[in-house]
């Protein structure tokens, strides 16, 4: 697994979390998303940077990440 990004706010009604990136993530990617209580896959799907939705993310960029479950400020996010 290498890590490639930290979850820095969420919305949790929408599912949506703010994600600063610190390697590259592309839609279709399987990712980890794991923290203090937070453990789980999924695949990367809808990517946005405000409101522009994306296919790819690089390092040092801001992003929103449709996510499937509960996340917390701190998670870690990996690819697998």
């Amino acid at each position: 697994m290498k890590e490639v990004g930290e979850i820095t706010r969420t919305f949790d009604k929408i599912g949506v979390a703010v994600v600063k990136v610190s390697g590259n993530i592309k839609q279709g990617d399987k990712i980890k998303i794991k923290g203090s209580s937070t453990d789980f896959e999924q695949t990367a799907g809808s990517m946005q940077i405000d409101k522009t939705p994306i296919k790819e993310a690089k390092k040092g960029q801001m992003i929103g990440l449709k996510v499937n479950n509960k996340v917390k400020a701190g998670d870690k996010i990996y690819t697998i």
